[in-house]
C-alpha cells in the first residue's frame, strides 16, 4: 500500500497523494433526523442516514467500525465492531502525542545550547562552537511573537502530495539567527576553529518515514514557491527558502495561458543540493508550493549557523560548507561554557501543530523523544515508555499495534475501543479542554477548517482524521485501506462524548483521486450526525 511516497507512475503518485487529500476534504451537509430501529448488522439505533451510508454499494466489501461513549458515566451510546482491528491512519497520532505530552509535560521546553570548546582570548575563540541538538521540532521557524507555533491548514510538508499547501510567514532560520546574535552579544567576534552540530541525542530510525533527526530546521525541507509570470510565455517567478549554501535552486518553469495545465517537476542532483524546477504554470494559477528534502540535516545546520554568525559579525575560520565534523566533538560539555541557547515554545504548542496538520515528522519524533527519557539513543526504546503510559491511562494496549508514531506503517492497527479509551483518559484530567482544543475543529481550523462550514455540527466536533490509500493496479482503481476520524462531540451542557468512526476496505470506481472525496464526505457526515444525535 502506498503511503506518502511521491514517486513512480502518475497513477501511483496520485494514489500516494490521497492521504493528504482526504484530510482536507471532509465536507459535510446538515445533520438532522431521528434514530433508526434495530438492524441485524449491528447498526441498530444509529441515525438512518448513517446506516444508509454504510449500506452504499461502494462499501459492499468494506468493514465499518464505530463507537460513541459518554465518558461521564461510561455509557456506550453507539457501538459497531468496537474490538476489531482497523488501519488507524493518522488517528494513531493520538497515542504517541498523548504519551509524549504526559511524559515530558505540556509546558516542557527544549533548550538547544551552543558551547564554546577551546580557549577564549578576548573576542577570539580558539576552538569550536558546538550546537547540541535537543530534538526541537521547529527551532523557532514557526514561532510567532506571542510564543505560539504557527501552522497553515494544509501544511508545507504535504506540498508534494496536494496543491494548495501554503507557508507560514515566520523565518525558518529564526532560532539559528537568535543563537548567532547571542554569540556576538557574548563578545565573540572570531572563531579560529569550526562550528559543529552535535546530533548524538538519538540515532536516525529508518523504519520511521519520515525519519526524525536531532536537529530539524524547516522540517528538513527546502520550500520552492512558483508564481506565474506577467504573461503567457514569460518565465515563472521563483522564490525558495531557507537559502543556505551549498543549496542552489534554478527554474525553467514557463507561464502558459489561463486554464492550461499546471505541471511542475522537481529534480535534485549533487547530493540533493542542486535543485531544478521545470514545467508549466497557468497564468491564472495560484502560487504553487513544492518541497525538496534536506539530505544532511547536520551539515545543513552547521552551514546555516556559520552563515548566521557572519551576518551577526562573527567570523569562522573553517569553510562554511562541507560535512559536519562530528569526530571533533568532546565526550561531554563539563567545563565548556554555554555561550548561547535557543529555548522553544512549550510542548503543548508542538502537540497542537502535530494534531492540527497531521505533522508526520513531529509524530515520529515523539517516539525518539520518549526513548531519550530513558537514556537510550534508539528511537524504538520509546515504545516501552508509550506502553507504560497507556497502561496507566487505562488503554488496553493489546488493542493497538504500532511501529511508528504517525500511523503510516503497514503494521499499524488499532481498535475503536482503544482509541476511545485514549480520548476518555484525557476527559479525566485537568488538561481535558487543552487537549481537546489541540485537535482540528470541524469547520474552524487545522485539517478540518474547510469542512462543514455551514452545517449544525460546525465547531462542535474536535477530531483527528486518518487515511491510508493505495493504487489497485489490478482493477485500475484506488484501494482505500482506511478512512478514520476520532475525537470529541460537543453535546451541549459541558458534555463531550468520545467517538470513533472508520471504514476499511472500500474502493473507488477508477484511479481518479477525487473519487475518494465521496468516501471522505461520508465519514464527515457520520461525525456530524453523531454530534447532533
Amino acid at each position: 500500500m502506498v503511503r506518502g511516497a511521491n514517486t513512480g507512475s502518475p497513477g501511483r503518485r496520485a494514489a500516494a497523494g490521497c492521504a493528504a487529500l482526504l484530510l482536507v476534504a471532509l465536507t459535510s451537509g446538515p445533520a438532522t433526523g431521528s434514530p433508526s430501529s434495530p438492524s441485524a448488522d449491528g447498526t441498530g439505533g444509529l441515525d438512518p442516514r448513517i446506516t444508509a451510508i454504510m449500506h452504499k454499494p461502494e462499501y459492499r466489501n468494506a468493514q465499518w467500525g464505530l463507537l460513541e461513549t459518554d465518558p461521564a458515566g461510561g455509557r456506550v451510546v453507539h457501538s459497531l465492531s468496537p474490538r476489531t482491528f482497523f488501519i488507524p491512519g493518522s488517528t494513531a497520532k493520538l497515542f504517541g502525542v498523548s504519551g509524549t505530552w504526559r511524559t515530558l509535560g505540556a509546558d516542557h521546553r527544549f533548550v538547544t545550547p551552543l558551547h564554546a570548546v577551546g580557549e577564549r582570548h578576548g573576542s577570539t575563540l580558539t576552538g569550536d562552537l558546538d550546537l547540541v541538538a535537543q530534538g526541537d521540532l521547529t527551532m523557532g521557524g514557526r514561532t510567532r511573537p506571542d510564543g505560539t507555533v504557527a501552522y497553515t491548514d494544509l501544511d508545507h510538508t504535504y506540498a508534494n502530495d496536494f496543491p494548495g499547501a501554503t507557508l507560514t510567514p515566520e523565518n525558518p532560520l529564526a532560532g539559528i539567527d537568535l543563537i548567532a546574535r547571542q554569540v556576538r552579544a557574548a563578545g565573540i567576534t572570531r572563531v579560529d576553529g569550526d562550528v559543529i552540530v552535535d546530533d548524538r541525542l538519538f540515532l536516525p530510525e529508518p523504519v520511521f518515514d519520515p525519519t526524525p533527526t536531532p536537529l530539524i530546521i524547516n522540517d528538513n525541507l527546502i520550500d520552492l514557491l512558483t508564481t506565474p509570470g506577467d504573461r503567457p510565455g514569460a518565465a515563472a517567478r521563483l522564490d525558495w527558502r531557507p537559502k543556505v549554501a551549498p543549496y542552489e535552486v534554478t527554474s525553467t518553469v514557463r507561464t502558459v495561458a489561463a486554464g492550461r495545465p499546471t505541471a511542475v517537476t522537481v529534480t535534485a542532483t549533487g547530493g540533493g543540493t542542486r535543485i531544478r524546477l521545470s514545467g508549466t504554470i497557468a497564468a491564472d494559477a495560484r502560487p504553487l508550493l513544492r518541497t525538496a528534502p534536506v539530505t544532511d540535516p547536520a551539515a545543513f545546520g552547521r552551514t546555516a549557523l556559520i552563515e548566521a554568525l557572519a551576518r551577526s559579525g562573527v567570523s569562522v575560520s573553517a569553510p562554511p560548507t562541507g560535512p559536519n565534523p562530528a569526530g571533533r566533538l568532546p565526550r561531554d560539555y563539563r567545563g565548556r561554557p554555554r555561550v548561547a541557547a535557543y529555548t522553544s515554545p512549550p510542548f503543548v504548542q508542538y502537540a497542537t501543530l502535530i494534531l492540527k496538520v497531521s505533522h508526520n515528522l513531529g509524530a515520529n519524533l515523539d517516539m525518539c523523544l520518549l526513548a531519550v527519557t530513558t537514556g537510550s539513543r534508539q528511537c524504538m526504546a520509546g515504545f516501552p515508555v508509550l506502553a507504560g503510559f497507556l497502561d496507566r491511562a487505562g488503554v488496553d494496549r493489546e488493542q493497538a499495534e504500532l511501529l511508528d508514531g504517525r500511523g503510516g506503517n503497514p503494521a499499524d492497527r488499532a481498535t475503536p475501543q482503544a482509541l476511545v479509551q485514549m480520548l476518555t483518559y484525557w476527559q479525566r484530567t485537568p488538561e481535558a479542554a487543552r487537549f481537546r482544543e489541540a485537535l482540528p475543529v470541524l469547520g474552524v481550523d487545522g485539517l478540518l477548517a474547510e469542512n462543514c462550514r455551514d452545517c449544525p455540527a460546525r465547531g462542535k466536533v474536535f477530531a483527528k482524521t486518518g487515511a491510508a490509500v493505495g493504487l489497485d493496479a489490478l482493477n485500475d482503481r484506488l484501494a482505500v485501506g482506511a478512512i478514520t476520524i476520532a475525537g470529541y462531540l460537543d453535546k451541549g451542557g459541558g458534555r463531550y462524548d468520545t467517538f470513533y468512526a472508520g471504514v476499511n476496505g472500500a474502493s473507488t470506481p477508477t484511479a481518479d483521486p477525487t473519487e475518494v472525496l465521496s468516501i471522505a464526505n461520508d465519514l464527515a457526515m457520520i461525525a456530524a450526525y453523531l454530534q447532533e444525535g
